[in-house]
């Protein structure tokens, strides 16, 4: 049974960092390419990160880029997203999920985890 289970988020003041984690069960993580999304009230759900399977390429949106990074350990079934320099705007639930070409980041999602809630203010 594939599982994802996201961890790490909370409250933060503008500026601050969080690392979220994603730990996977019930699939070989390396077989896999992770995303991570967000969905905030009222907005469209957006993609922020991926990690590909075939060759570890990652992929960013502008919105992101240079804040955020993704990475895998997968001796630890677990994928991080670090992010860095936050902003009110970061504020949503953040969830992890398998990529529906398994191998490549496509940002259309098969399998994701409960989320965790990241709150950007001071």
């Amino acid at each position: 049974q594939v599982q994802l289970v996201e961890s790490g988020g909370g409250l933060v003041q503008p500026g601050g960092s969080l690392r979220l984690s994603c730990e996977v069960s019930g699939f070989t993580l390396d077989d896999y390419a992770i995303g991570w999304f967000r969905q905030a009230p009222g907005k469209e759900r957006e993609g922020v990160s991926c990690i590909a399977s075939s060759d570890g390429g990652t992929y960013y949106p502008d919105s992101v880029k240079g804040r955020f990074t993704i990475s895998r350990d997968n001796a630890k079934n677990t994928v991080y997203l670090q992010m860095n320099s936050l902003k009110p705007e970061d504020t949503a639930v953040y969830y992890c999920a398998t990529d529906q070409t398994q191998y490549y980041c496509s940002g259309l999602y098969d399998d994701w985890g409960q989320g965790t809630q990241v709150t950007v203010s001071s």
